[in-house]
């Protein structure tokens, strides 16, 4: 793999005062365009970024029959009211709902999980045996690269599920669409390590091409939320994908 520093990268995160790494993965070129490569290198804890692989292996498992089935969320008072009610994942996934994915987590169970953690090559592929809460309290470790990569198979329909249950994922993450490309993507900010690192990753269908991205950064409060897609934004921008 080809890496190359883009000054036009250290830019944006200077004068955002943000520390942390962007990686541009061009699928074609197999070339990744970069901020911090020590960084981008550095595992950590996936937080919601890890529901795309969730719902992944919640459908390949038959733990739920598809992305428009609508999962018990368990009831009681949870951290947002809008989560508060049954769903299914295509809208679980547009509202982060942590309690459905850590329901579809349950149902697939951690034998499960952890073997196709293993068979997606998915960053340290660790469980540390909690089952629903793995991808938030630093068991399971992932870098800016390889979220990269595993983004850009999936764009690509190359991960080792039906193709059908790929292309359901892939609806499911689409944000935006415009006359030349199409943004898909994932927010995440686990609740570790403190005070925290915030995650924007997915990838934009350009024409024939793929680029697939992973952004982290240190997050000082909720005024950061924000930031990690508009950051990413603008890094986007500024390699001419967007």
């Amino acid at each position: 793999m080809d890496w190359q520093d883009s000054p036009q990268l250290a830019r944006l995160f200077a004068e955002n005062g943000a520390r942390g790494t962007f990686v541009l993965y061009d699928v074609a070129a197999d070339r990744m365009v970069g901020h911090d490569r020590s960084r981008a290198e550095t595992r950590f804890s996936p937080g919601s970024t890890f529901k795309i692989t969730n719902a992944l292996i919640g459908l390949a498992s038959g733990a739920v029959a598809g992305v428009d089935t609508v999962l018990p969320y368990g009831g009681g008072h949870l951290a947002l009211a809008a989560w508060e009610r049954d769903m299914s994942l295509r809208e679980a996934m547009a509202l982060s709902n942590l309690a459905i994915f850590q329901g579809l987590a349950r149902r697939v169970g951690l034998p499960r999980l952890e073997a196709e953690l293993a068979r997606l090559n998915y960053g340290n592929a660790r469980t540390g045996g909690a089952l629903d809460r793995f991808w938030l309290d630093g068991s399971l470790g992932i870098s800016a690269v390889e979220q990269a990569r595993f983004l850009a198979d999936l764009a690509r329909g190359a991960l080792p599920y039906p193709a059908g249950t790929q292309a359901a994922v892939r609806d499911i993450a689409r944000l935006e669409s415009r006359a030349d490309w199409t943004l898909y993507g994932k927010t995440g900010w686990p609740a570790y390590p403190e005070p925290g690192i915030g995650w924007w990753v997915g990838w934009v269908n350009k024409g024939e091409r793929v680029y697939a991205f992973a952004l982290n950064m240190d997050m000082a409060d909720a005024a950061d939320a924000g930031r990690r897609v508009s950051l990413g934004r603008a890094c986007l921008a500024a390699l001419g994908v967007l």
